[in-house]
């Protein structure tokens, strides 16, 4: 599964702007994506960003590649 960042880069090793990650799945709330940092780490799936109280926005996640379930669709949709 893959998704696309749209927001605001934030930190070295989190999260660019544009940038097309890998999704290892969905967990409750939040996808499982290997971020900059070449790990994975849990981000909201409908308001992916820092967690620090930097003054940045969150994001948003599109949806490029998802599984047969569609369990990305439907983790991103804001309800």
């Amino acid at each position: 599964m893959k998704v696309r960042y749209v927001g605001q880069s934030f930190g070295v090793d989190s999260l660019t702007s544009n940038k097309i990650y890998q999704c290892l799945g969905v967990e409750g709330g939040f996808l499982r994506v290997i971020d900059d940092s070449g790990e994975d780490y849990l981000y909201s799936a409908i308001s992916p960003g820092s967690l620090d109280d930097d003054g940045i926005p969150p994001g948003k996640w599109e949806v490029i590649k998802d599984n047969a379930n569609g369990d990305l669709q439907r983790a991103v949709k804001v309800k």
